[in-house]
């Protein structure tokens, strides 16, 4: 597929969830997200205020994470946090599924989470991702995990947080192109890091991709010549 810079850029959650990432990375986060129009940016609740303050004007959207990582949190935990992330200015949450309780069978009690937590961040006009965690899945979990957040109304489906043993892979994304039956969107997210891998995810179906690398696959794309001919318009 062809795909400009910009299209590009549209499609990056810039991301910034590292556990040593201060004020300043945070920062310097916005204004790289800013400068290219980047989806968003993706960073810890606790961040939200100063992200507002950085982005104030920017038209770049502030998304953040909820249940992160392990998705073991209460559902009323969860609830309090998309409203506290609201407040503050968080127009984007990727909730963690608790992928635990769908590997042990309890479908039930993961759909009604994912109805409670969907409703929830939607009434506050929030984009709502749920991470599934794909590499703890089989592949009919996760046909269940999509089926789920389609019946609760999500807006996107994502496959990782960045810290399972695996993360976005292109055969995952294609599974759920094929199989799913509505407006539901992909974002891939965990180990990308190359161009390469990027497209591959695109090509595959992903309209997110999630990254802490954003400006390094922006750099790579406007100077990429291998690629130029086949995947890029400039």
């Amino acid at each position: 597929m062809k795909i400009t810079p910009a299209q590009f850029a549209a499609m990056l959650d810039a991301t910034n969830l590292r556990l040593d990432a201060t004020e300043a990375d945070i920062r310097a986060l916005c204004r790289e997200a800013a400068a290219q129009h980047c989806a968003c940016v993706m960073i810890y609740p606790a961040s939200v205020p100063l992200a507002a303050r950085e982005l104030s004007g920017s038209g770049v959207p502030i998304g953040t994470v909820i249940g992160f990582p392990s998705g073991r949190f209460t559902t009323a935990a969860k609830a309090a946090e998309i409203d506290a992330v609201a407040a503050a200015g968080a127009k984007e949450v990727d909730i963690v599924m608790n992928h635990a309780a769908l590997r042990d069978g309890h479908e039930s009690e993961v759909a009604a989470e994912l109805d409670a937590l969907v409703s929830r961040a939607h009434k506050n006009g929030q984009i709502v991702k749920i991470i599934t965690e794909n590499c703890y899945l089989t592949e009919a979990q996760m046909l269940v995990a999509l089926r789920l957040c389609e019946d609760a109304g999500a807006d996107f489906i994502k496959t990782s947080t960045g810290f399972g043993s695996a993360g976005a892979k292109p055969e995952h994304i294609a599974l759920w192109a094929r199989h799913r039956c509505g407006n539901i969107k992909l974002k891939a997210a965990g180990g990308i890091k190359t161009l390469r891998d990027a497209l591959a995810l695109v090509d595959a179906g992903a309209e997110r991709l999630g990254t802490s690398s954003a400006h390094a696959l922006l750099t790579e794309l406007r100077g990429e010549k291998a690629l130029s001919s086949q995947q890029v318009e400039y």
